[in-house]
């Protein structure tokens, strides 16, 4: 156990107007940090708006996660440091990198009201609308170049959060895919059928068990 993590910044997203591409959209991925507690459910963050429930939200993807030294990266690229919330992600963790992190892998959150507990279940995907909300058409390809994804999280045991609550680190067992793993098979891995069957095995989120499942058909085939 790593116990020594903190929350560098809980954040929640309104109802935007965004224009992807040539359409005009509503998105929460503006999102900014909260002063004080937030409340965790197991579907989402209170007062935290999820527009695309096709692929945000829900029970498996209930919490999107970056990590300091993720945001180092971008710091260095951009040429300027980047707000908490500004790609997205509902928690900033202090310590460890996104791609290192593995499905299964548990963060327990320590507040005086009682400990929450996430569980990783994913990788994030960069879309048009990241892009959009960068004022970048080309960030999509720059986010999945620079293989920092950030984690989608289960809720495990609800409750409260803020910024500047410890956080507890426990490792999944070994064997368990990496989120650069699966990152990795958006934009051309290839792995075997058992590796992919392996991965199976794990507590992924549902839809990305959907794709890991037709990525093995495909290779079965």
């Amino acid at each position: 156990m790593t116990p020594t993590l903190k929350l560098d910044a809980v954040c929640v997203g309104q109802p935007t107007a965004l224009r992807v591409g040539k359409r005009d959209d509503i998105s929460g991925i503006d999102k900014h940090p909260v002063p004080g507690r937030v409340t965790v459910g197991v579907e989402r963050l209170d007062g935290d708006h999820i527009d695309s429930k096709k692929h945000h939200g829900g029970p498996d993807q209930a919490a999107y996660l970056y990590t300091a030294p993720d945001y180092d990266h971008w710091t260095e690229v951009l040429g300027e440091p980047l707000r908490p919330g500004t790609l997205g992600e509902n928690l900033v963790l202090s310590g460890l990198e996104s791609a290192a992190l593995r499905v299964g892998d548990r963060l327990t959150v320590h507040a005086s009201e009682g400990d929450v507990v996430f569980e990783v279940t994913a990788p994030r995907i960069p879309c048009a609308t990241l892009a959009a909300h960068m004022g970048d058409g080309t960030f999509a390809k720059t986010f999945a170049r620079a293989r920092r994804p950030g984690a989608y999280l289960r809720v495990l045991q609800p409750g409260t959060v803020g910024a500047g609550d410890p956080v507890t680190f426990t490792p999944a067992d070994d064997g368990a895919p990496t989120i650069g793993e699966l990152f990795d098979l958006w934009f051309g891995a290839k792995p075997g059928a058992a590796t992919l069957e392996g991965y199976l095995r794990w507590p992924l989120a549902a839809r990305l068990r959907k794709n890991v499942q037709e990525h093995l058909d495909d290779a079965r085939a």
